[in-house]
Protein backbone atom coordinates (compact mmCIF):
# COMPACT_ATOMS: atom_id res chain seq x y z
CA UNK A 1 0.00 0.00 0.00
CA UNK A 2 1.20 3.50 -0.86
CA UNK A 3 0.57 5.96 1.99
CA UNK A 4 0.93 9.75 1.81
CA UNK A 5 1.61 11.59 5.07
CA UNK A 6 1.22 15.38 5.25
CA UNK A 7 3.11 17.12 8.03
CA UNK A 8 5.54 14.23 8.11
CA UNK A 9 8.43 16.10 9.74
CA UNK A 10 6.82 17.27 13.00
CA UNK A 11 6.27 15.78 16.44
CA UNK A 12 3.46 13.48 15.37
CA UNK A 13 4.51 13.02 11.75
CA UNK A 14 7.91 11.53 12.53
CA UNK A 15 6.34 8.98 14.89
CA UNK A 16 3.61 8.03 12.42
CA UNK A 17 6.21 7.52 9.69
CA UNK A 18 8.34 5.41 12.01
CA UNK A 19 5.37 3.16 12.83
CA UNK A 20 4.45 2.80 9.16
CA UNK A 21 7.98 1.69 8.25
CA UNK A 22 7.45 -1.37 10.50
CA UNK A 23 4.20 -2.35 8.76
CA UNK A 24 4.52 -5.04 6.02
CA UNK A 25 1.27 -3.88 4.36
CA UNK A 26 2.85 -0.49 3.63
CA UNK A 27 5.15 -0.61 0.61
CA UNK A 28 5.77 3.13 0.10
CA UNK A 29 5.51 6.21 2.32
CA UNK A 30 5.38 9.61 0.65
CA UNK A 31 6.39 12.19 3.26
CA UNK A 32 5.01 15.66 2.54
CA UNK A 33 6.12 18.88 4.27
CA UNK A 34 6.99 22.43 3.32
CA UNK A 35 10.72 22.06 3.94
CA UNK A 36 12.75 19.18 2.59
CA UNK A 37 14.05 16.62 5.07
CA UNK A 38 15.73 13.26 5.09
CA UNK A 39 13.83 11.16 7.63
CA UNK A 40 16.29 8.32 7.18
CA UNK A 41 13.44 5.80 7.18
CA UNK A 42 12.93 2.80 4.94
CA UNK A 43 10.23 2.96 2.26
CA UNK A 44 10.18 6.78 2.43
CA UNK A 45 10.40 9.38 -0.28
CA UNK A 46 10.10 13.11 0.41
CA UNK A 47 8.03 15.71 -1.44
CA UNK A 48 8.20 19.40 -0.60
CA UNK A 49 4.68 20.83 -0.83
CA UNK A 50 2.48 23.42 0.89
CA UNK A 51 -1.10 22.39 1.71
CA UNK A 52 -2.21 26.00 1.18
CA UNK A 53 -0.82 26.67 -2.30
CA UNK A 54 0.30 23.49 -4.08
CA UNK A 55 -1.69 21.07 -6.22
CA UNK A 56 -2.02 18.02 -3.97
CA UNK A 57 -4.11 15.76 -6.18
CA UNK A 58 -1.14 14.37 -8.20
CA UNK A 59 0.61 13.46 -4.92
CA UNK A 60 -2.42 11.51 -3.73
CA UNK A 61 -3.06 9.46 -6.87
CA UNK A 62 -2.53 5.72 -6.44
CA UNK A 63 -2.40 6.15 -2.66
CA UNK A 64 -4.17 3.58 -0.53
CA UNK A 65 -4.45 6.17 2.25
CA UNK A 66 -3.71 9.79 3.07
CA UNK A 67 -2.75 10.62 6.65
CA UNK A 68 -3.25 14.32 7.29
CA UNK A 69 -1.12 15.68 10.15
CA UNK A 70 -0.05 19.10 8.84
CA UNK A 71 -0.81 21.79 11.42
CA UNK A 72 0.70 25.14 12.42
CA UNK A 73 0.58 26.47 15.99
CA UNK A 74 2.86 29.50 15.62
CA UNK A 75 2.91 32.44 15.15
CA UNK A 76 -0.06 32.46 17.55
CA UNK A 77 -0.74 36.15 16.92
CA UNK A 78 -1.16 35.67 13.16
CA UNK A 79 -4.68 34.27 13.15
CA UNK A 80 -5.11 34.61 9.39
CA UNK A 81 -2.00 32.56 8.66
CA UNK A 82 -3.04 29.82 11.08
CA UNK A 83 -6.55 29.76 9.61
CA UNK A 84 -5.12 29.42 6.09
CA UNK A 85 -2.89 26.49 7.00
CA UNK A 86 -5.01 24.63 9.53
CA UNK A 87 -8.54 25.07 8.27
CA UNK A 88 -8.28 25.95 4.58
CA UNK A 89 -5.24 23.70 4.18
CA UNK A 90 -7.15 20.78 5.68
CA UNK A 91 -10.09 21.40 3.35
CA UNK A 92 -7.73 21.36 0.35
CA UNK A 93 -6.21 18.06 1.52
CA UNK A 94 -9.65 16.46 1.90
CA UNK A 95 -10.85 17.65 -1.50
CA UNK A 96 -7.66 16.53 -3.22
CA UNK A 97 -7.97 13.09 -1.60
CA UNK A 98 -11.51 12.75 -2.89
CA UNK A 99 -10.62 13.84 -6.41
CA UNK A 100 -7.67 11.44 -6.44
CA UNK A 101 -9.90 8.54 -5.47
CA UNK A 102 -8.11 7.79 -2.19
CA UNK A 103 -10.11 5.12 -0.30
CA UNK A 104 -8.94 6.03 3.25
CA UNK A 105 -8.32 9.32 5.03
CA UNK A 106 -6.82 9.44 8.53
CA UNK A 107 -6.78 12.84 10.25
CA UNK A 108 -5.14 14.15 13.44
CA UNK A 109 -7.85 15.88 15.44
CA UNK A 110 -7.46 16.52 19.18
CA UNK A 111 -9.04 16.57 22.61
CA UNK A 112 -9.07 20.30 21.88
CA UNK A 113 -11.92 19.79 19.42
CA UNK A 114 -14.28 18.83 22.23
CA UNK A 115 -16.67 21.17 24.01
CA UNK A 116 -15.97 21.74 27.73
CA UNK A 117 -16.68 18.57 29.66
CA UNK A 118 -16.47 16.73 32.97
CA UNK A 119 -13.31 16.29 35.00
CA UNK A 120 -14.57 13.51 37.27
CA UNK A 121 -15.72 11.01 34.63
CA UNK A 122 -14.71 10.01 31.11
CA UNK A 123 -16.46 10.92 27.87
CA UNK A 124 -16.55 8.85 24.68
CA UNK A 125 -16.24 9.92 21.06
CA UNK A 126 -19.87 11.10 20.87
CA UNK A 127 -19.16 14.16 23.05
CA UNK A 128 -19.79 17.38 21.02
CA UNK A 129 -16.80 18.62 19.01
CA UNK A 130 -17.79 22.28 19.14
CA UNK A 131 -14.53 23.45 20.70
CA UNK A 132 -13.94 26.27 23.17
CA UNK A 133 -14.54 29.86 22.17
CA UNK A 134 -11.50 31.47 23.77
CA UNK A 135 -9.01 28.99 22.25
CA UNK A 136 -7.99 29.56 18.65
CA UNK A 137 -6.48 26.08 18.52
CA UNK A 138 -9.74 24.57 19.75
CA UNK A 139 -11.89 26.57 17.34
CA UNK A 140 -9.77 25.50 14.41
CA UNK A 141 -9.78 21.83 15.42
CA UNK A 142 -13.57 22.04 15.72
CA UNK A 143 -13.78 23.69 12.30
CA UNK A 144 -11.84 20.80 10.75
CA UNK A 145 -14.22 18.35 12.43
CA UNK A 146 -17.14 20.15 10.73
CA UNK A 147 -15.34 19.84 7.41
CA UNK A 148 -14.97 16.10 7.99
CA UNK A 149 -18.68 15.83 8.82
CA UNK A 150 -19.54 17.38 5.46
CA UNK A 151 -16.85 15.38 3.69
CA UNK A 152 -18.19 12.06 5.04
CA UNK A 153 -21.72 13.03 4.04
CA UNK A 154 -20.68 13.90 0.49
CA UNK A 155 -18.25 10.99 0.03
CA UNK A 156 -19.58 8.07 2.12
CA UNK A 157 -17.47 5.59 0.18
CA UNK A 158 -14.28 7.09 1.66
CA UNK A 159 -13.34 5.69 5.06
CA UNK A 160 -12.44 8.50 7.45
CA UNK A 161 -10.62 8.12 10.77
CA UNK A 162 -10.33 10.96 13.29
CA UNK A 163 -7.68 10.56 15.98
CA UNK A 164 -8.28 12.70 19.08
CA UNK A 165 -5.19 12.48 21.31
CA UNK A 166 -4.39 14.37 24.47
CA UNK A 167 -1.14 16.31 24.69
CA UNK A 168 1.57 14.46 22.71
CA UNK A 169 5.06 14.34 24.20
CA UNK A 170 8.38 12.74 23.27
CA UNK A 171 12.00 13.68 23.89
CA UNK A 172 12.78 14.44 20.23
CA UNK A 173 9.94 16.96 20.13
CA UNK A 174 11.20 18.94 23.14
CA UNK A 175 12.66 21.79 21.08
CA UNK A 176 9.53 22.09 18.95
CA UNK A 177 7.27 22.06 22.01
CA UNK A 178 9.46 24.71 23.66
CA UNK A 179 9.14 26.97 20.62
CA UNK A 180 5.38 26.45 20.35
CA UNK A 181 4.53 26.95 24.03
CA UNK A 182 7.38 28.89 25.60
CA UNK A 183 9.11 30.70 22.75
CA UNK A 184 12.76 31.76 22.84
CA UNK A 185 12.71 33.74 26.10
CA UNK A 186 13.44 30.87 28.47
CA UNK A 187 16.92 29.23 28.56
CA UNK A 188 17.30 25.48 28.89
CA UNK A 189 18.33 25.85 32.53
CA UNK A 190 14.88 27.19 33.37
CA UNK A 191 13.44 23.72 32.76
CA UNK A 192 15.48 21.99 35.42
CA UNK A 193 13.05 20.22 37.67
CA UNK A 194 14.97 21.52 40.68
CA UNK A 195 14.04 25.09 39.70
CA UNK A 196 10.29 24.47 39.52
CA UNK A 197 9.03 26.05 42.77
CA UNK A 198 5.66 24.32 43.10
CA UNK A 199 2.73 22.72 41.32
CA UNK A 200 -0.52 24.73 41.15
CA UNK A 201 -3.32 23.05 43.04
CA UNK A 202 -6.67 23.27 41.27
CA UNK A 203 -9.45 20.67 41.06
CA UNK A 204 -10.06 21.54 37.39
CA UNK A 205 -6.39 21.21 36.42
CA UNK A 206 -6.82 17.65 35.20
CA UNK A 207 -5.66 16.75 31.69
CA UNK A 208 -4.40 13.82 29.64
CA UNK A 209 -1.18 13.15 27.78
CA UNK A 210 0.23 10.38 25.62
CA UNK A 211 3.62 9.55 24.19
CA UNK A 212 3.79 10.53 20.54
CA UNK A 213 5.10 7.13 19.50
CA UNK A 214 1.95 5.52 20.93
CA UNK A 215 -0.17 7.86 18.81
CA UNK A 216 1.89 6.87 15.78
CA UNK A 217 1.12 3.24 16.52
CA UNK A 218 -2.61 4.04 16.74
CA UNK A 219 -2.49 5.44 13.20
CA UNK A 220 -0.79 2.28 11.96
CA UNK A 221 -3.39 0.06 13.63
CA UNK A 222 -6.27 2.11 12.21
CA UNK A 223 -4.75 1.75 8.76
CA UNK A 224 -4.23 -2.01 8.79
CA UNK A 225 -7.53 -2.78 10.53
CA UNK A 226 -9.44 -0.75 7.96
CA UNK A 227 -11.12 1.24 10.73
CA UNK A 228 -13.30 4.31 10.49
CA UNK A 229 -14.73 6.86 12.90
CA UNK A 230 -13.23 8.72 15.86
CA UNK A 231 -10.78 7.42 18.46
CA UNK A 232 -9.75 9.03 21.74
CA UNK A 233 -6.09 8.48 22.60
CA UNK A 234 -4.57 9.03 26.06
CA UNK A 235 -2.40 7.23 28.58
CA UNK A 236 -2.89 6.68 32.29
CA UNK A 237 -2.76 8.29 34.75
CA UNK A 238 -4.70 11.53 34.37
CA UNK A 239 -2.29 14.40 35.06
CA UNK A 240 -3.74 16.32 37.99
CA UNK A 241 -2.11 18.44 40.68
CA UNK A 242 -1.35 15.48 42.94
CA UNK A 243 0.12 13.36 40.14
CA UNK A 244 2.25 16.25 38.89
CA UNK A 245 3.48 17.02 42.40
CA UNK A 246 4.57 13.41 42.92
CA UNK A 247 6.21 13.14 39.51
CA UNK A 248 8.13 16.40 39.90
CA UNK A 249 8.66 16.01 43.66
CA UNK A 250 7.16 19.42 44.39
CA UNK A 251 4.72 20.86 46.86
CA UNK A 252 1.23 22.00 45.87
CA UNK A 253 0.16 25.63 46.16
CA UNK A 254 -3.62 26.17 45.76
CA UNK A 255 -4.48 28.50 42.89
CA UNK A 256 -7.93 29.48 41.63
CA UNK A 257 -8.83 29.08 37.97
CA UNK A 258 -9.15 32.84 37.70
CA UNK A 259 -5.62 33.33 39.02
CA UNK A 260 -4.19 30.67 36.69
CA UNK A 261 -5.90 32.29 33.72
CA UNK A 262 -4.66 35.74 34.79
CA UNK A 263 -1.04 34.60 35.15
CA UNK A 264 -1.13 32.82 31.78
CA UNK A 265 -2.70 35.83 30.05
CA UNK A 266 -0.19 38.23 31.57
CA UNK A 267 2.71 36.04 30.48
CA UNK A 268 1.38 36.02 26.93
CA UNK A 269 0.89 39.78 26.74
CA UNK A 270 4.36 40.36 28.19
CA UNK A 271 5.71 37.91 25.57
CA UNK A 272 7.16 35.67 28.26
CA UNK A 273 5.54 32.70 26.54
CA UNK A 274 4.46 31.87 23.00
CA UNK A 275 1.25 29.98 23.82
CA UNK A 276 -1.90 32.10 23.81
CA UNK A 277 -4.27 32.20 26.83
CA UNK A 278 -6.66 29.75 25.19
CA UNK A 279 -4.34 26.91 26.21
CA UNK A 280 -5.05 27.38 29.91
CA UNK A 281 -8.78 27.12 29.16
CA UNK A 282 -8.12 23.81 27.44
CA UNK A 283 -6.23 22.53 30.48
CA UNK A 284 -9.02 23.60 32.84
CA UNK A 285 -12.08 22.74 30.74
CA UNK A 286 -11.22 19.95 28.28
CA UNK A 287 -13.05 16.72 29.17
CA UNK A 288 -11.35 13.54 30.23
CA UNK A 289 -11.50 10.97 27.42
CA UNK A 290 -12.26 7.27 27.56
CA UNK A 291 -9.98 5.25 25.27
CA UNK A 292 -12.15 2.13 25.35
CA UNK A 293 -13.01 2.32 21.64
CA UNK A 294 -9.35 2.48 20.61
CA UNK A 295 -8.66 -0.56 22.78
CA UNK A 296 -11.61 -2.58 21.51
CA UNK A 297 -11.55 -1.67 17.81
CA UNK A 298 -7.84 -1.09 17.19
CA UNK A 299 -6.32 -3.27 19.87
CA UNK A 300 -4.39 -0.15 20.98
CA UNK A 301 -2.60 -0.07 24.31
CA UNK A 302 -0.09 2.70 25.07
CA UNK A 303 3.38 1.49 26.00
CA UNK A 304 4.27 4.68 27.87
CA UNK A 305 2.47 6.13 30.89
CA UNK A 306 1.52 9.80 30.77
CA UNK A 307 4.00 10.49 33.57
CA UNK A 308 6.84 8.85 31.66
CA UNK A 309 5.97 10.86 28.55
CA UNK A 310 5.89 14.08 30.59
CA UNK A 311 9.21 13.41 32.32
CA UNK A 312 10.77 12.54 28.97
CA UNK A 313 9.64 15.97 27.75
CA UNK A 314 11.10 17.73 30.79
CA UNK A 315 14.42 15.92 30.37
CA UNK A 316 14.46 16.89 26.71
CA UNK A 317 13.72 20.54 27.52
CA UNK A 318 16.56 20.65 30.00
CA UNK A 319 18.97 18.93 27.62
CA UNK A 320 17.92 20.93 24.56
CA UNK A 321 17.00 17.71 22.77
CA UNK A 322 15.52 17.66 19.30
CA UNK A 323 15.16 15.67 16.13
CA UNK A 324 16.73 15.57 12.68
CA UNK A 325 13.98 17.51 10.87
CA UNK A 326 13.64 21.29 10.80
CA UNK A 327 10.49 21.46 12.98
CA UNK A 328 12.22 19.28 15.59
CA UNK A 329 15.65 20.94 15.29
CA UNK A 330 17.27 21.44 18.72
CA UNK A 331 17.88 24.96 19.92
CA UNK A 332 21.61 24.48 19.40
CA UNK A 333 20.92 24.29 15.67
CA UNK A 334 21.73 27.32 13.46
CA UNK A 335 18.20 26.87 12.11
CA UNK A 336 16.65 27.85 15.44
CA UNK A 337 16.05 31.45 14.38
CA UNK A 338 13.72 30.43 11.58
CA UNK A 339 9.96 30.72 12.10
CA UNK A 340 8.65 27.17 12.02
Amino acid sequence: MRVVVTGATGNLGTSVVQSLTQEPMVSEIVCVARRKADLGAAKCSFVSADVVTDDLEPLFRRAGAVIHLAWMSQPARDHERLEAVNVEGSRRVFEAARRAGVPRLLVASSVGAYAPGPKQRYIDETWPTTGMKSSLYSRQKAAVERQLDLFEHEAPELKVVRMRPGLCFKRDASAEIKRVFFGSFWPRAAFRRSLIPFVPGNDDLRFQAVHTSDVGEAFRLALVRDARGAFNLAADPVLDSNTLARALEKRIVPMSSRLLEGVFTLGYHLRLQAADPGWIELALKAPLMSTRRATQVLGWTPLYSSVRALLELFDGLQEGSGGATLPLAPEASPLKSLQL
